[in-house]
């Protein structure tokens, strides 16, 4: 019997995963899949979505209702009875892993993780000079705890062979690049993937992820920007190359503000892998009205290193207050903070910085780049004191 409408619905949001045989083109629009009921539209088609700021300052865990969402296309309808993980390339055993099996005999491992869109404040780039892509305000980004197989152990049984230098992943969604079908793919080292955070999750916060986090599969690449967290997983390549996936070899690099999609050269720069220490303001909301005096402010911080401390201005970088760091202190995971400061009435900006245990501290601006990566300037938030 044909399914209906809140049949697809149901199966959506009770597994995370769409389930229907006799739908083998169906879609299913991400925000009406569980978990994406209280987020902001950034892009309706394909889905692009991320939390009012105020939500992720209020549990280290960041819940499903307030998990970003980024599609690049449909998402992909997956019928986990017929799934299954190829691995293959410069392997000694190509292996093609059905999910009982995936689940069941590679072992599981728990790792907190923060996932980030390297578009993450994209409206921030924007203000400096239009660009094209989801407009993205500080909000795509989340902390979860995801659980599966380590990579590494996948890659053990294949057997990877001498001179390999890569892990290439490869979607089975399908978006648009150039016009073109292409799945959405990606590559990082091979060291990073037999490192011991690496995952191929199956479980986001101990549920079965959902649809539009990737069910049934997909990896969970800690430290490295989202877009190296592949979803929908459907092939692992072993290589001694790079991957020439369009979302790997012309897309998400970091080029200088003079470089325009007109003239960029994809070949002179590497993909980008780690994500930039950053910080953003979460409450008060831009535009609010406070009371002059102590204002709390609170929030949240990230850096591929250990922080070593946030500060938030009231007076444009006069002064700083230093803030107290909240939540677990593990790697690959943000830190929430909060702060009281002073606020003097009339028209007010709240800025906030991080700083690392390398000594690395947030630029008060950043560099434009016409993908719009990686803004990391002081998050500033304009409020009222009356």
């Amino acid at each position: 019997m044909r399914p209906t409408r809140r049949e697809i619905l149901k199966a959506a949001g009770a597994g995370g995963v769409l389930a229907l045989l006799g739908f083998p083109g169906c879609s299913i629009p991400a925000r009406e899949a569980d978990g994406a009921k209280e987020l902001l539209t950034r892009m309706e088609t394909p889905f692009n979505a991320e939390p009012a700021l105020e939500h992720l300052s209020t549990s280290w865990i960041t819940p499903l209702p307030h998990f970003y969402v980024r599609s690049h296309g449909p998402v992909p309808v997956v019928d986990p009875a017929h799934w299954s993980l190829s691995v293959e390339g410069m392997v000694e055993r190509p292996l093609s892993i059905p999910l009982d099996r995936l689940k069941g005999e590679f072992g599981s491992s728990t790792v907190a993780a923060t996932l980030q869109c390297a578009g993450n404040r994209r409206i921030e780039h924007a203000k400096t000079k239009p660009i094209a892509g989801v407009q993205w305000d500080a909000g795509a980004i989340g902390n979860a705890e995801w659980r599966g197989p380590r990579l590494a152990e996948l890659l053990f049984r294949a057997g990877v062979k001498n001179g390999a230098r890569f892990a290439w992943f490869e979607g089975l969604d399908e978006p648009m690049f150039a016009g073109k079908k292409s799945r959405f793919g990606a590559a990082i080292p091979l060291e990073k993937a037999m490192r011991a955070e690496t995952l191929v999750a199956v479980e986001m916060n101990g549920r079965p992820l959902a649809a539009e986090h990737g069910a049934p599969a997909r990896t969970i690449v800690p430290g490295y920007v989202g877009a190296r967290s592949v979803k929908w997983l459907g092939r692992i390549v072993v290589s001694d190359r790079t991957s020439d996936n369009p979302y790997s070899a012309r897309d998400y690099k970091l080029f200088p503000p003079e470089v325009t999609a007109e003239t960029v050269k994809w070949e002179e720069k590497e993909p980008i892998l780690e994500y930039a220490i950053s910080s953003a303001i979460c409450s008060p909301r831009a535009g609010a009205e406070v009371a002059e005096g102590k204002v709390k402010v609170r929030g949240y911080a990230l850096s591929p290193a250990p922080l070593s401390k946030v500060q938030v201005t009231a007076d444009g970088g006069a002064t700083w207050t230093d803030a107290s760091l909240e939540g677990k202190d593990a790697p690959w995971t943000w830190r929430l903070w909060e702060a009281e400061v002073g606020v003097a009435k009339g028209a007010r900006t709240l800025a906030v910085r991080a700083t690392d245990s390398r000594g690395v501290t947030q630029p008060e601006a950043a560099p434009w780049n016409f993908k719009g990566y990686l803004y990391n300037g002081w998050h500033r938030v304009p409020v009222t004191a009356v």
